[in-house]
C-alpha cells in the first residue's frame, strides 16, 4: 500500500486554553500527509473531486507546543469510487492520534460519485490487478 510520512512541530496557535494541541490540529496535519501522498504518484488534482465522507480520529496522549511529531498516512482501502486512508501521529514513537478518513471521488458537474479513473486507480494501487 502507498503511504507517505510528514513531520511537524505543535505551534502555538495549533493549542488550546488547556495549553495541549487542539483536536483539529490533526486534521490539518492528516490532509498535509494526504498532500504528500497524492504527489508522490503525480495526483496533485484530486483535490476538489474526493469530499470527506467519514473520518474516526482517536486522540490517545496530549501534544504540547513546540513537541515534534511524525504523521504517517496509508492507503487502507480503495473501493471503486472511494479511498480510505489510515493514519498515525507519533510523538517519539509514542502514539498520540490514530484513525481513518474516507472520501469518495465525485464528477463535480453531476454531483455524484463516479468510478475512479484508470490512471488514478492504477497510480493508486500500482500492484493490483485490472479491474479489482
Amino acid at each position: 500500500m502507498l503511504s507517505a510520512q510528514i513531520e511537524r512541530r505543535v505551534e502555538w496557535p495549533d493549542t488550546d486554553a488547556a495549553g495541549h494541541y487542539h483536536h483539529s490540529t490533526i486534521l490539518r496535519w492528516i490532509e498535509a500527509a494526504e498532500a504528500e501522498l497524492y504527489e508522490q504518484v503525480g495526483l496533485t488534482d484530486m483535490f476538489g473531486v474526493i469530499p470527506r465522507v467519514h473520518l474516526e480520529v482517536n486522540h490517545r496522549a496530549r501534544l504540547w507546543f513546540r513537541d515534534k511529531v511524525d504523521v504517517r498516512i496509508e492507503i487502507a482501502k480503495l473501493g471503486r469510487a472511494s479511498i480510505t486512508l489510515r493514519f498515525e501521529v507519533r510523538r517519539a514513537g509514542e502514539l498520540a492520534a490514530d484513525g481513518s478518513m474516507t472520501a469518495v471521488h465525485i464528477d463535480p458537474a453531476a454531483g455524484k460519485a463516479t468510478p475512479w479513473p484508470d490512471a488514478v486507480r492504477a497510480a493508486l494501487m500500482p500492484s493490483a490487478e485490472p479491474g479489482t
